[in-house]
């Protein structure tokens, strides 16, 4: 098969978010119980709205064109993606490969495939995750080959490289507390000059999900217009507070 013409401007980035659709029993399978799959469906189908929301924001404030693309699980024909294709911009395409670093390398190949010279991917477990990281993260690519926001678990919300890496996905045990480690020695191994940004929590645990409704309490106190939650979160999980029992 021929390599795809490139169709953008060689100064265009790609900001790719991977999304899984909001399924009962497909998302956030680790909070359930407590959590019901509803609820678990719910609250994940909140922050895939978040993050479309906040990375449209984040564009505003780059100095370089972004265009946003949604990488989408199980299939970008659900009518999830479909509506979000329509409501917010972004471009739709399907998540391809069994595991999380298959389907990561892939799209990699897509996005350099089609022109473009940054690439960045970013996941919806960090509805709170300050704009100017995005910022940083194009910044840090500049000088820099790889650029990885560490989750506190021990994997990565974020990976930015400005060229095709396949042998960064290959052999790692996703989710578990080795992925970022790991990674960092495989780019060393491969020469990649890498950057860091400063760690944040992504929830995919109960412990989590706890840590975030306790500082979706404290960022209630804040003025509106400072708050880091959405008015859409913030309801879903006071909702959740009330039910299991938590300060709220």
């Amino acid at each position: 098969m021929p390599t795809p013409r490139p169709q953008h401007s060689a100064s265009s980035t790609a900001l790719v978010i991977f999304a899984k659709a909001p399924i009962p029993g497909q998302v956030k399978t680790r909070l359930c119980p407590p959590l019901t799959p509803d609820e678990a469906a719910t609250l994940h189908g909140s922050f895939v709205l978040d993050t479309l929301e906040r990375t449209k924001l984040a564009a505003t404030i780059l100095t370089l064109p972004v265009e946003r693309h949604l990488a989408c699980a199980p299939s970008a024909m659900h009518v999830f993606f479909k509506i979000m294709e329509e409501r917010h911009g972004v471009k739709i395409f399907d998540q391809v490969g069994d595991d999380l670093g298959t389907r990561m390398a892939r799209a990699f190949e897509q996005m350099f495939a089609r022109g473009y010279r940054r690439v960045l991917i970013v996941g919806t477990d960090v509805p709170t995750l300050p704009l100017d990281r995005f910022k940083q993260a194009l910044a840090l690519l500049e000088g820099h080959d790889l650029v990885l926001g560490p989750a506190l678990d021990g994997g990565y919300y974020l990976i930015g490289l400005k060229h095709l890496v396949p042998e960064l996905f290959t052999d790692i045990p996703w989710s578990t507390e080795q992925v970022l480690a790991l990674t960092k020695e495989k780019a060393a191994a491969l020469g990649l000059k890498t950057a860091l940004l400063e760690p944040w929590r992504d929830v995919d645990t109960v412990g989590d999900l706890q840590a975030l409704i306790e500082a979706n309490v404290a960022d209630a106190k804040n003025p509106k217009n400072d708050r880091a939650f959405s008015n859409r979160t913030a309801g879903v999980l006071q909702l959740l507070a009330k039910r299991l029992g938590s300060k709220a």
